[in-house]
């Protein structure tokens, strides 16, 4: 069937003619953000139950370690990033913000904000915790 295709120009373009931009690294950091934080829901949940059936957390070592460290910054910055996404959509929903110069600086802005924002949470829980 693919033998039949002659037209010179690619058949999925998208990758060939978009040029990067910040409205399309936040949509595909906020549906990354959405996987990790169902993933981290569901690890917390275990550790919960697993808390509630032995009365101890399981793989304490890991979670105060600096590993556990850098999955508390990845998860806080998947549920802040989430959060901050939000927020555009109800800006969007009012009509504003939608020219796309406009539109990528926001982008921009709110991956800086989740990431100095986890990055103080991340310090102060882990500093809290050690």
């Amino acid at each position: 069937m693919s033998s039949e295709w002659n037209d010179p120009r690619p058949m999925s373009p998208h990758l060939q003619v978009w040029r990067w931009h910040g409205a399309m690294l936040s949509s595909i950091l906020h549906r990354a953000s959405a996987i990790i934080c169902y993933i981290a829901l569901f690890i917390v949940a275990v550790g919960v139950l697993v808390l509630s059936l032995t009365g101890q957390l399981p793989l304490a070592g890991l979670v105060f370690s600096p590993l556990g460290a850098i999955g508390l910054f990845v998860f806080l910055f998947a549920f802040i990033f989430m959060a901050v996404a939000q927020a555009r959509h109800a800006i969007w929903n009012r009509g504003n913000m939608l020219d796309p110069d406009k539109n990528n600086m926001m982008s921009f802005l709110m991956v800086g904000l989740s990431v100095v924002l986890s990055l103080v949470l991340t310090l102060v829980i882990a500093g809290a915790a050690s």
